[in-house]
């Protein structure tokens, strides 16, 4: 196996480990924690985004966690930083499944349940920009989307996998998945670290790494400084590009299961299906999209994901109603499709605004703050927005539609920034 071929498939493992254990962590949120975790006498509303707060804390330090691992990734080395992250990741997922709960040890079990939270949020925060960048380092002239989507494929394999375990463990029954049942996807991300691992210890480092040290190029300074110094409209521009892709996400997944079950009475099975399936299209055509995009430039696809978004906000969540399963999955699938086209180029757009010496922080940074504005406060700005318009969905919808029209206009902006040439063998 090349370096190019194992640089994508240790991309693909260790960030579809991370993003099964963050998955989890945000199905179990919407749908088992708030029975777990909190006193029974609260309301079930106050329960609801009490347990969608625990989501919402990893993202507080996801920043924290891109300049810290950046500064790592920039100075010592991609392959090492990503070791570390994937070990953090995994040890806090399968503590959680351990956790006791509110019945058993009271205001402890909540207290606990954020602190290995926020671990994972540091871990995560370090995850995605070495991962993109190990595979678009390592890609041919040309192929630099279409290699930097196998680091995006891990979400869509980490969600396949997590809304899977939670599909299998409700079959159970509630009773059951309640009592132990929803403990099992965490505790199985042991297994799943021990295989990452094993890849990614054998990963070189990418040619632009190399390159930098051999010119002794490395940043002299604080390399988040320099990034806010000499980049911070690039900073600035991918934080809102990558809205949608960070926190539309959430709401079309997340908010979408507590909505459906809560407002529509819908079955918690079949919306985890229908969400399944959505990540199996995700894994099939994300490739494809990249692939395509490497022809006809990555911001022009991003762009047509975006609009694709806002056309179909509406339907998403104007089907629910309907409680036919066929129009509900068709929603769900004809949404990840579109936001298939961000997932992949948006990498390359990203790791192309940054010189190499800065570039793990610059693009972490980009993202992790993005991620910190929507990806952990749309669940509960959607719960509240549905719950202030009577259970409506219109002001969600809008939300949705609000943030991909301004990653729109970023994206665009974006290209008009220098492109730096990524470096690779």
């Amino acid at each position: 196996m090349t370096n190019k071929s194992r640089s994508a498939l240790a991309a693909l493992v260790g960030t579809s480990i991370e993003w099964y254990d963050f998955y989890a962590f945000a199905t179990a949120a919407a749908i088992v924690f708030n029975q777990v975790f909190f006193p029974p006498d609260m309301s079930p509303f106050v329960r609801t985004v009490a347990s969608f707060g625990t989501f919402a804390v990893g993202f507080l330090l996801r920043p924290l966690g891109g300049i810290i691992f950046g500064h790592i990734g920039d100075r010592i080395g991609r392959k090492n930083t990503l070791v570390t992250t994937l070990l953090m990741m995994g040890v806090a997922s399968f503590a959680i499944g351990l956790l006791p709960t509110y019945a058993q040890v009271g205001a402890w079990a909540p207290l606990m349940l954020v602190a290995l939270r926020l671990v994972q949020g540091i871990a995560l925060g370090g995850e995605w920009g070495g991962a993109v960048l190990v595979a678009v380092e390592n890609a041919p002239p040309g192929r630099r989307a279409f290699f930097g989507s196998f680091a995006q494929l891990g979400s869509s394999v980490g969600a396949l996998l997590s809304t899977g375990a939670f599909s299998l463990m409700s079959s159970f029954g509630d009773e059951a998945f309640v009592s132990w049942g929803w403990r099992v996807p965490f505790l199985l991300s042991a297994v799943l670290v021990v295989i990452g691992l094993m890849i990614r210890l054998k990963l070189e480092e990418s040619p632009a790494m190399r390159q930098v040290r051999a010119e002794r190029a490395v940043a002299d300074t604080l390399p988040v400084r320099e990034v806010l110094q000499k980049s911070w409209r690039t900073v600035l521009l991918g934080v809102f590009a990558l809205a949608t892709a960070t926190g539309g996400y959430y709401v079309t997944t997340t908010f979408l299961l507590t909505y459906g079950t809560g407002t529509h009475g819908l079955t918690e099975a079949m919306l985890l299906n229908g969400l399944s399936l959505a990540a199996f299209l995700e894994l099939l055509v994300t490739p494809l999209l990249s692939f395509y995009a490497d022809k006809i430039g990555p911001h022009r696809m991003v762009i047509a994901g975006l609009i694709g978004v806002i056309a179909l906000s509406v339907p998403q969540f104007l089907v629910l109603g309907s409680g036919s399963v066929a129009l509900i999955y068709l929603a769900m699938l004809a949404m990840r499709f579109a936001m298939s086209a961000l997932y992949g180029p948006v990498a390359t757009v990203l790791a192309e605004g940054f010189a190499a010496r800065v570039r793990y922080t610059g693009i972490s940074l980009s993202h992790q703050v993005s991620t910190m504005i929507f990806g952990g406060l749309s669940p509960i700005a959607a719960t509240a927005l549905a719950a202030s318009a009577g259970g409506s969905f219109w002001p969600v919808a809008g939300l949705l539609m609000a943030i991909s029209l301004v990653g729109v206009y970023c994206t665009a902006r974006l290209k008009h920034h220098e492109r730096l040439v990524v470096t690779a063998a």
